[in-house]
């Protein structure tokens, strides 16, 4: 089969992308990627994947813009979809995969006017517009938080699952900012190191690039050991090694810590499309294996309230139960299934 995976902007949307290549190709199939010039898919991608082919579009985000910028980005759009046509009929695409976000429109719409099956995943709880706009339209919509959705689960990589454990004992908590920061989350931690380190809790912190030098001194100032990083792509095995987590609510670190077994404190970032991180948190909340607090003035006593007892061996086990390893390969299962 000769498949074409499309989407990205944000590494939640590629994360996906490259899980369901590697289970395409494993399969023997062949599989390109239609991405897009801005976003993250170039750093993504560029240098080395397992498609065949990339092809990066030029195109924008659509959705937070007004007038004329919003005609130029909607123009970009269609010039891409145009060149995406003439991509998926070199290839023979048989069908394509949308992993979501602004980089999927121009593919995805491609794939509807050649009459190629459309089949989507959405990340999130809260459904984007052009995955909401496209969903009648595919063959299958793929969602964790679906109850209908024909694969249950959310495509992590393997290293989660291979290495994770049950949290029994508190002795390592991860803050995680992401490759850009959280602001919101670099100052919990600094209010409660003074208390961690008291409670002879080692901390790790990924305070993002932009806010690093700030947290590196204030540590410092505090007095306060720390394995800090600005930016690291050894995220599973810190993930790993810790046994609680402070965290955005982005729906791949959700379920990558989730896939670990890592208990969370989430603290959704507020300005979510949808408030979507916000309900990624609340899926999990629901069965008590996490914890979710709106950015406020109150985030320490609450995190400290869950330090003294975090009962971190009940939802460990729970977590360990709640995701499966193979959700790609299912997908791709789901895909072969339907276009025979």
């Amino acid at each position: 089969m000769k498949l074409c995976i499309t989407g990205g902007g944000t590494g939640g949307h590629l994360m996906i992308a490259e899980a369901l290549s590697a289970a395409a190709v494993a399969e023997g199939h062949e599989v390109i990627f239609v991405g897009s010039t801005s976003g993250q898919d170039r750093k993504y991608f560029q240098k080395y994947s397992n498609f065949s082919n990339v092809y990066f579009l030029e195109t924008t985000g659509v959705v937070n813009k007004k007038g004329i910028a919003k005609i130029n980005a909607l123009y970009k759009v269609f010039q891409a979809f145009l060149e995406a046509r003439k991509i998926l009929k070199k290839h023979k695409i048989e069908a394509v995969y949308s992993v979501g976000g602004f980089s999927a429109a121009p593919a995805s719409f491609a794939s509807l006017s050649l009459f190629i099956p459309l089949f989507i995943h959405e990340q999130n709880s809260v459904e984007g517009r052009l995955n909401r706009l496209l969903k009648k339209y595919a063959k299958s919509f793929i969602s964790a938080y679906d109850k209908n959705s024909p694969v249950k689960g959310y495509p992590v990589k393997e290293v989660f699952y291979k290495n994770a454990r049950c949290r029994e004992k508190l002795e390592t908590i991860i803050f995680l900012g992401g490759s850009h920061g959280a602001k919101a989350i670099n100052d919990l931690a600094l209010h409660v190191a003074y208390k961690l380190q008291k409670m002879n809790i080692a901390i790790i912190h990924q305070a993002g690039e932009a806010d690093y030098e700030r947290v590196r001194q204030e540590y410092d100032r505090l007095g306060v050991s720390v394995e800090l990083y600005g930016f690291t792509k050894n995220l599973p095995e810190l993930i790993t090694r810790a046994d609680l987590a402070v965290s955005r609510a982005g729906a791949s670190t959700l379920w990558e810590l989730t896939a670990n077994g890592c208990p969370a404190f989430f603290v959704p970032y507020p300005h979510a499309a949808g408030d979507h991180q916000y309900y990624n948190a609340q899926f999990l909340l629901k069965d008590d294996v996490a914890w979710c607090e709106r950015e406020g003035k109150n985030l320490k006593p609450k995190l400290i309230k869950v330090l003294k007892n975090p009962q971190l061996k009940e939802k460990s086990e729970k977590l360990l139960h709640y995701t499966n390893g193979d959700v790609a390969q299912q997908m791709v299962q789901d895909l072969q299934k339907k276009i025979k």
